[in-house]
């Protein structure tokens, strides 16, 4: 089983990042922004077209244009490892709980090519 990978956009809080390293430093996560990761002010396509290449499943809280962007990279016949929505309202407290009971009791493998919401 491989654990998932994250990926956190401009629109989301870095504390998230934070908190979770503190439950687990194991954690693979990085954020927009950061060594490694895309830098900001990149695009939701070259975003996408990023994490295709390097496995992160993107969490962001764009739920006005990401959406949209996904349907036309697999239009355009590529894929993602995954795309999770941050619902509106969802606390910090929340969004950190589901994204480590993701990481622990997942596979990787499970959100390919699929977009859902957190909560769930």
């Amino acid at each position: 089983m491989t654990p998932p990978r994250f990926l956190l956009d401009e629109h989301v809080p870095y504390v998230i990042q934070g908190k979770l390293l503190q439950l687990d430093a194991e954690i693979d996560i990085l954020a927009v922004g950061q060594p490694l990761a895309p830098p900001k002010g990149t695009s939701d396509q070259d975003i996408l077209t990023w994490i295709e290449k390097t496995g992160y499943i993107l969490v962001t809280a764009n739920r006005r244009t990401i959406p949209e962007h996904v349907r036309a990279h697999y239009a355009a016949g590529h894929h993602v490892p995954g795309v999770l929505l941050l619902k509106r309202g969802a606390s910090p407290g929340q969004i950190i709980e589901q994204l480590y009971l993701l990481w622990v009791a997942s596979d990787a493998e499970e959100y390919v090519d699929r977009l859902l919401y957190l909560p769930m």
